[in-house]
């Protein structure tokens, strides 16, 4: 992981990871404490500072991954391309392309902001419970692959008709729907009206 002033606290030391810290937030994403991540997912949660990443292909197709069954946090079900939570003092933008990279091994091209969105999305199968203030990026991937196992269990390009087809049988995150829909203005100027997000 590159070593910045907001990843230096968190890096590994003695071969041993630091607890993660979480950016605490007010209801207009204005910063106002720390908490440790699995505490700020108990219930009812904290409100905290999160990101989504939409990342597509030439085609206009979504890059979807579905996690890894080993995630303590809704494992082996589908979601959008990268989401995760910046360090304390970490830009969301940082934080979205570090993650992107340590993910998927691709760096996001053309990444631009895609606005905000709170929401409260208990996860029935955990008990945990996503309490967000979400930032949402959407961009273009444009080199192959290179998926890190331990975080995700597959990768799908897929069009807007196959998202349909495939969250109507298969499990997806419970916030998909959520960071979807309010990034679709910024997916449909990112993708153009043929794409037909």
């Amino acid at each position: 992981m590159p070593i910045t002033p907001a990843t230096a606290t968190h890096s590994p030391s003695n071969g041993a990871a630091d607890a993660i810290l979480l950016e605490l937030v007010d209801e207009n994403g204005v910063t106002i404490g720390t908490a440790e991540k699995l505490a700020a997912h108990q219930p009812p949660g904290q409100l905290h500072r999160a990101f989504s990443v939409f990342l597509f292909d030439e085609h206009g197709r979504l890059l979807l991954q579905q996690r890894a069954l080993g995630k303590y946090h809704s494992p082996g079900v589908w979601s959008n391309t990268c989401c995760g939570h910046p360090y304390p003092g970490e830009a969301p933008f940082a934080a979205a392309a570090r993650r992107t990279h340590e993910e998927l091994g691709v760096s996001p091209s053309l990444l631009a902001e895609a606005g905000t969105v709170r929401y409260n999305h208990p996860d029935p199968d955990s008990g945990l419970v996503e309490q967000e203030y979400n930032h949402l990026f959407v961009g273009m991937v444009q080199s192959p692959l290179r998926p890190d196992p331990e975080e995700v269990g597959a990768t799908a390009f897929v069009t807007s008709a196959e998202l349909a087809e495939r969250h109507a049988k298969d499990p997806f995150s419970s916030w998909f729907m959520t960071v979807l829909d309010a990034a679709r203005p910024a997916i449909r100027e990112l993708t153009g009206p043929s794409a037909d997000w």
